[in-house]
């Protein structure tokens, strides 16, 4: 697997050298009246019109076709045999010690949510209950207007002053 790979950046290397060189012999030979500028950038309109779009089209679709099986064994190395491209996260010790306490956290907060779930449970049942017994005894009369106001649990009752209207 290395060997093809160290092929392929041979071949890459290649390529670039023998276009860079033939870039320079390109811009040697060429006259002076031709190049339009003073400066010694490489002109990519000269000789243009001599280039073989055959070529162009077919150095294109090899190159779209290396990328394609590049990607392809890449994507099928981190799909089967992610090991080799990924490191190994137990030797990387604080994370490894941050993952497991993390894990330790969540089964706790686990365990926890199991026992909340357990109490609300009787909660549940015993408002169930109140409310059946609510709706099957007979609804009782209100209390009188001026009479003595019970309090239920501790809660205080606030009146308004009933203010005089002038008119």
């Amino acid at each position: 697997m290395a060997s093809k790979s160290n092929l392929v950046l041979l071949l890459l290397l290649a390529i670039a050298t023998v276009t860079v060189l033939a870039q320079r012999r390109r811009g040697g030979s060429s006259s002076k009246a031709t190049t339009t500028t003073t400066t010694d950038e490489w002109n990519y309109r000269d000789g243009s019109d001599r280039v073989n779009m055959r070529g162009v089209a077919n150095l294109t679709q090899v190159l779209d076709d290396w990328k394609f099986d590049i990607m392809t064994q890449m994507r099928g190395i981190l799909q089967n045999d992610h090991q080799t491209v990924l490191p190994d996260y137990a030797r990387i010790q604080p994370l490894s010690e941050a993952l497991d306490d993390l894990y330790k956290e969540f089964n706790a907060l686990k365990a926890h949510l199991g026992d909340l779930t357990e109490k609300f449970n009787a909660v549940e049942t015993f408002i169930d209950e109140v409310k059946a017994e609510r709706a099957s005894a007979p609804p009782q009369a209100p209390p009188p207007a001026n009479g003595p106001i019970s309090r239920q649990g501790g809660r205080r009752l606030v009146k308004k002053k009933a203010t005089p209207t002038t008119s």
